[in-house]
């Protein structure tokens, strides 16, 4: 039998009333009575299936789960206490009781909800993108602003280098080489002949990654060139827009055979960046932050302000004039992207 866990006096507290929510309630509720349920234990949250929860325990056993009421949010990536069922033929036989303090979360904003998380607990965000349909930097430069917000290390990742001649590749390589120059790891990959595969496994390894990109630039084929077994559907490119087919419908955890875990999920295929003030999107160019707040005005919008350090190190070539630009055409979309209710 697993050891049970110690509980802070916070948790402790936090059962206690979820516990008497529960009975209050008249038997009403839908979740399992307290004595269908075996001892606490910790868990990891793999799955999230609508209001239900996949919870692997120390054994490697999956337990559906039933959340408390009072759980706010769960999601792929959760450390969590939860009570298994006694009754493992029940499709549902078990509750997550405590989501566990989360070391890192990710997310992403929602037009009528706010601020919602998506996966939890995250090492890596591998940013996945490819030559087809079309290579973008901007859309880079948004994923990378994402992760540096939430302060998860990124990896850059372009898939599907096979369509490249070796004219088109060094051209690439140039245009990314803007990122390798601020510190960003860069990986090459092809699941035609399979390049660049063992430098990803080796990134992964040991860590809790997440892959995002647009649809179409090969997160799923790569899943299953890493993880046969996930059997992850592959969708094609759209004839008429030239833009990939979403295939991730569920949110789930795979693990690696040799070290480490993959979180998959609908709710990271792209990042809306609405919802950041304009100071927060300006410290997520890492190359910007030595200047910031020297500029000759506090209120500085780093365009055509006098006294501008981020425009002057520019000019004098310290940073890109192209990662410049992108920084400006995120700004501008940002506020027309932005909620009506939510402006200010």
């Amino acid at each position: 039998m697993a050891k049970k866990p110690k509980l802070t006096d916070k948790q402790k507290r936090q059962v206690s009333v979820n516990r008497s929510k529960h009975l209050s309630s008249g038997g009403k509720s839908r979740e399992l009575e307290d004595n269908q349920l075996g001892e606490q234990q910790t868990g990891r949250v793999i799955g999230r299936f609508g209001k239900h929860a996949d919870v692997e325990d120390n054994a490697g056993l999956v337990h559906r789960c039933h959340m408390r009421r009072t759980i706010k949010s769960v999601v792929c990536g959760d450390d969590v206490l939860f009570r298994p069922g006694k009754d493992l033929s029940l499709s549902i036989s078990g509750i997550i009781e405590i989501v566990q303090d989360r070391k890192s979360v990710l997310t992403r904003p929602d037009f009528y909800d706010g601020v919602k998380p998506v996966a939890a607990n995250i090492d890596q965000i591998i940013i996945v993108s490819s030559v087809l349909p079309s290579l973008s930097l901007n859309i880079i430069d948004r994923y990378l602003v994402a992760a540096e917000d939430v302060e998860i290390t990124p990896v850059i990742l372009l898939n599907k280098v096979e369509l490249l001649d070796s004219q088109q590749l060094n051209e690439v390589e140039n245009q990314l080489n803007i990122y390798r120059d601020i510190g960003y790891k860069i990986v090459y990959t092809s699941c035609k002949t399979l390049k660049g595969l063992d430098e990803l496994a080796a990134c992964l390894k040991d860590k809790i990654s997440v892959f995002v990109g647009q649809s179409g630039v090969g997160k799923s084929s790569l899943i299953n060139e890493l993880l046969p077994e996930a059997d992850e559907v592959i969708g094609d490119i759209s004839d008429n827009s030239g833009l990939g087919q979403h295939t991730t419908t569920t949110a789930k955890l795979l693990h690696f055979p040799a070290g480490g875990d993959l979180i998959d999920s609908p709710g990271v295929r792209e990042f809306a960046l609405w919802h950041l003030p304009a100071g927060r999107l300006t410290n997520g160019f890492r190359e910007f932050r030595d200047y910031l707040g020297g500029c000759k005005f506090r209120d500085c919008k780093h365009g055509s302000d006098p006294g501008c350090l981020i425009k002057a190190a520019v000019e004098e070539g310290k940073i890109s004039p192209q990662r410049y630009q992108s920084y400006h055409k995120i700004l501008l979309n940002m506020d027309e992207l932005r909620p009506a209710h939510t402006k200010v």
